[in-house]
Parts: structure tokens; sequence; C-alpha cells
């Protein structure tokens, strides 16, 4: 799949069925040596009102991806 095919999916969590953003809002970490992807960076939207706070971002290993479909990412990620 071309990354600009990722671009427009959601990224939904399985565990609590979250909406935690666009793939075209985040950044991919790749690994230099291997070229794969390591985790995504997706910003917290969910404190998008507070404008004092500091940009907050949730890490997705790319591991935690469980279904990439037509319209969403669905990933298996724990928030503690």
């Amino acid at each position: 799949m071309r990354l600009s095919k990722l671009g427009g999916k959601e990224i939904v969590n399985l565990n609590d069925g979250g909406r935690l953003g666009m793939v075209a809002d985040s950044d991919l970490v790749i690994d230099e040596k291997t070229g794969k992807i390591k985790y995504l960076i997706v910003p917290d939207n969910s404190l998008q009102l507070n404008i004092l706070r500091n940009r907050t971002e949730i890490e997705i290993p790319w591991e935690s991806i469980r279904k990439i479909g037509n319209d969403m990412i669905i990933i298996e990620l724990d928030e503690n």
C-alpha cells in the first residue's frame, strides 16, 4: 500500500472504540537501517480546546495495528 492511500484513513482503537485522528495528521517514525515503520505519532486531540497546554502526542507502535481497512486503521492500544 502506498503512503498516499494511508493518509485519508481514520485511526480507531479496538479496545474502547476511540477515534484517535487521521493518519494524514500523524507522523511516521521509520527505522533508517531497515526502512520499516516503527510507530505512528498522532496528535492528542482530546485537549484541543485547551490552548495553554503543550501539544501532547500518542505513540502507536506499528505492531499495535490490527487491520488496515478502506476507511480506517484499527489498532489495539491500552491507554493507562
